[in-house]
């Protein structure tokens, strides 16, 4: 058995992509509904720099069709602090804004830091100890994109793990690459593509990223990425795995996620 392999880009909005991605004509009310018929989920970005209210969650959630699924970016004021064990009030009322309204839409919530934020034990266990399992009745899965290599230890991962949150692995071209498997889902951003590239990535690196998802979807971890704590093993059981073509290539990133579902999809 596996878990759901599942491949987007970052965001629906954006010039380039029309005439390219999106038909020539299609108007800019279309363009969501075109992207999540495309592929199986997008990451919004908006929400780290905005608020959005029930209402737009709602209209997000009945333009995609059935099994598509969001993975929002968490609010800024969240995780852009000295001190995050005082994230709470923030964390809440982003939380509360109506996320929940996308049901069974709703994916992972990544929250983001910034490069210079350092790794401090104690106080990013209080941020993961905030983290709530449920918003108004959905259960909530949380991920964790670090871009300090201060985060690059064993108490990190162990810290993770024991809160069930994911680390997100970061194929970038100066962030830490960590691929300890923590939560129940993988998550993961392919930030070193290329509008060179027809599918953001080359034919050789999509197949191997396609077959790391399967290892993950089975359970397991690839054997070729580096990781904090390698001398953890993750329990082995079905995993969800999240793929988003993001930053570098953006132009050619909806067809590098539809490249990478067709590998997977055999």
């Amino acid at each position: 058995m596996s878990g759901n392999i599942r491949a987007g880009m970052g965001g629906w909005t954006f010039e380039p992509w029309e005439g390219t991605f999106y038909p020539e004509k299609l108007s800019k009310a279309k363009q969501l509904q075109f992207a999540s018929s495309h592929v199986p989920t997008i990451e919004v970005n908006g929400t780290y720099y905005s608020s959005f209210k029930e209402p737009t969650f709602l209209k997000w959630a009945s333009e995609a069709p059935d099994g598509f699924v969001y993975a929002l970016k968490g609010n800024r004021f969240v995780t852009n602090r000295r001190v995050l064990a005082e994230a709470g009030e923030s964390m809440m009322r982003f939380l509360g804004s109506g996320v929940a309204a996308l049901g069974d839409k709703l994916g992972p919530i990544l929250w983001q830091f910034a490069p210079t934020k350092k790794f401090d034990e104690d106080d990013f266990g209080a941020f993961l100890k905030l983290l709530p399992e449920k918003q108004d009745g959905v259960t909530l899965r949380h991920a964790v994109e670090v871009r300090h290599d201060s985060f690059v230890v064993p108490e990190f991962a162990a810290l993770a793990r024991k809160h069930g949150v994911a680390i997100v692995y970061a194929d970038h071209a100066k962030y830490p690459a960590i691929a300890d498997v923590t939560g129940d889902f993988v998550y993961a951003r392919l930030q070193t593509g290329s509008d060179d590239n027809h599918d953001c990535y080359t034919p050789e690196a999509l197949d191997a990223w396609a077959e790391r998802a399967k290892v993950w979807a089975a359970g397991g971890t690839p054997d070729d990425l580096p990781r904090a704590d390698p001398g953890t093993e993750a329990p082995v059981k079905p995993r969800d795995v999240f793929v988003y073509f993001i930053t570098e290539g953006k132009v050619r990133a909806p067809f590098g996620a539809m490249a990478f579902m067709n590998r997977v999809n055999g």
